[in-house]
């Protein structure tokens, strides 16, 4: 449900802003403008509006599709709380996965970034710490455990942010993965040792 809600709010904005050349440049996060004016509500704005459909369309079939489960189980394991604390994991993460960025690029005139990457990375690694044998398609052919795409695509995206030169996030889809595994664990300690339990029980059968 809230899920539905996040994905509709971000298309409403995203497809509004691809037409409005103002809004976006309003809203885009921008670590020299929110530095040198203040313009703080970039932190957030700039996880609402996408480089183009494409952009959008990938993060938003991630986000319904992983979301909905993460959803429910957050209210599994937190009660009727767990809405809320899931909807904060994920505002918050969209302001928190770019921190990095911010300081790396806050004296950088030229550097500018948009995208629920961050947020969305927060989610589907919340999915790795709830369902970490669960399998996910990859690429649309490839079946892989979800735990193994949880280290695989932190290493990479570890790499790729080391690299540089793709113009993509990487930073922001690294640290929001971290947000999305240790958010309900700070939530909810003994989630660690249910992990650590799902992890080695499978192994061990």
């Amino acid at each position: 449900m809230l899920t539905t809600i996040l994905v509709a709010i971000t298309c409403i904005i995203s497809f509004i802003a691809f037409s409005n050349e103002s809004l976006r440049s309003k809203l885009i996060f921008y670590p020299y403008e929110i530095k040198e004016n203040n313009q703080w509500y970039r932190f957030f704005a700039g996880g609402f509006i996408h480089a183009d459909s494409t952009h959008l369309i990938f993060n938003m079939i991630s986000l319904y599709s992983i979301g909905t489960i993460v959803e429910r189980q957050f209210v599994s394991e937190f009660g009727e709380i767990g809405r809320a604390l899931y909807v904060g994991m994920y505002l918050a993460a969209i302001p928190l996965s770019s921190l990095f960025d911010y300081y790396k690029h806050r004296d950088n005139i030229n550097y500018r970034a948009l995208g629920a990457s961050g947020a969305v990375s927060a989610v589907i690694y919340s999915g790795v710490l709830f369902f970490p044998w669960s399998k996910i398609i990859i690429f649309f052919a490839i079946p892989m455990w979800f735990w193994l795409f949880g280290i695989l695509y932190l290493g990479f995206s570890a790499y790729m942010a080391k690299r540089g030169g793709d113009n993509v996030g990487h930073y922001a889809h690294f640290f929001g993965g971290i947000i999305g595994f240790v958010f309900p664990i700070v939530m909810k300690p003994d989630l660690a040792i249910q992990f650590y339990n799902t992890i080695i029980t499978h192994s061990i059968i």
